[in-house]
């Protein structure tokens, strides 16, 4: 008796169904005996144990970060102490030289940054970023500062990076974040107007006149950013009270006139 297309279809339906039970049944009881595996294999000690060995091994890193750090700091105040004889009256006439024995220091940092970078995986900079932030922004700084005396001009992020012997676009590796190299700017900021104030001590009274002409630019320029209210933002409130400082002492040469204007090239 031949069966009808109807019955047919029932039939393979029903054996459809009974074939995707087993398979979900499998799936099921494989299921448990990885769990059970799982758990025989690794106890709550066991795991903690895991847990605790991952902790090791990362604070052995930030271990090897940190003395890799001092040694950046230590050069850092190196630099620093070379540059603040510019503050004495005679330190004017031995910028040059200073500036030129800061760069022989940069050979070293470069160094040292160099050996910083094998201490920790590259792709987790920004796991390890506040281990060297505060010191890379004081290079930054040091790095500004130097090309400042050198040619009263604001330094590039880009060349600051390549004083540092490090990177400016983040997908390359230790790089310098755009917040790193404006901390270091706003930090020279303060430095110049300490500059401004002992210039008229040593007798230059021309160049309070061009620290002023250059702190306003840099106060103009951040003016255009829309920082939000975090340390960059902190520190830049401070720069309103370095443009006041150094207004004031270019008032008092004004008054006692002492203040002139640098001449031009068309003029004799």
């Amino acid at each position: 008796m031949t069966s009808s297309p109807g019955a047919s279809w029932r039939r393979r339906l029903t054996v459809l169904v009974h074939v995707d039970v087993l398979n979900s049944c499998g799936r099921f009881i494989f299921g448990i005996k990885l769990t059970a595996g799982f758990r025989r294999e690794m106890s709550v000690t066991e795991m903690f144990s895991y847990i605790q060995g991952f902790l090791s091994a990362d604070q052995d890193i930030r271990e090897d970060i940190r003395k890799v750090v001092q040694t950046l700091e230590q050069t850092a105040r190196e630099i620093l102490t070379v540059l603040q004889s510019v503050h004495q009256p005679s330190g004017f006439k031995e910028i040059p030289s200073k500036c030129a024995k800061a760069r022989e220091l940069f050979c070293t940092v470069r160094t040292q940054i160099a050996e910083l970078k094998t201490k920790f995986p590259m792709e987790q900079y920004y796991r390890f970023h506040e281990h060297w932030r505060f010191v890379l922004q004081r290079l930054a700084f040091l790095a500004a500062f130097v090309v400042y005396l050198e040619s009263e001009s604001l330094v590039k992020r880009e060349e600051v990076a390549q004083i540092l012997g490090i990177e400016v676009v983040r997908e390359k590796g230790f790089h310098l974040d755009v917040e790193d190299y404006l901390a270091g700017v706003l930090i020279m900021a303060s430095e110049l107007s300490r500059l401004a104030v002992n210039s008229v001590t040593a007798g230059d009274y021309n160049r309070p006149l061009r620290i002023s002409n250059f702190i306003n630019e840099l106060d103009s320029g951040f003016r255009l950013l829309n920082l939000k209210n975090d340390p960059l933002r902190k520190r830049y409130d401070g720069l309103k009270y370095d443009v006041k400082k150094i207004e004031e002492v270019v008032y008092d040469l004004s008054i006692r006139g002492l203040a002139k204007e640098p001449e031009t090239a068309g003029e004799k």
